[in-house]
């Protein structure tokens, strides 16, 4: 399954984030965006169950994350 998330980040370095988050397997590309989103992130993983956990597990754990919002595509 594909999805996409956008990131807003607390204040800190982008490039680093970034950077960190393009280590995660699941995550196949993830640029820094101007406005509201600071990180876009494609994101390639087997399930919906898989997503979430990841989702939960790793990315809104990290202590740069403020919100995030999901975005899965249909087809």
């Amino acid at each position: 399954m594909l999805a996409y998330v956008l990131i807003s980040l607390k204040e800190c370095n982008e490039h680093d984030f970034l950077n960190n988050i393009k280590q995660f397997p699941e995550i196949k590309d993830a640029n820094i965006l101007f406005g509201e989103w600071d990180i876009i992130a494609k994101v390639e993983i087997e399930n919906s169950d898989s997503l979430a956990t990841f989702m939960i597990d790793k990315i809104r754990k990290m202590p740069e994350v403020k919100l995030s919002s999901t975005l899965i595509v249909a087809k």
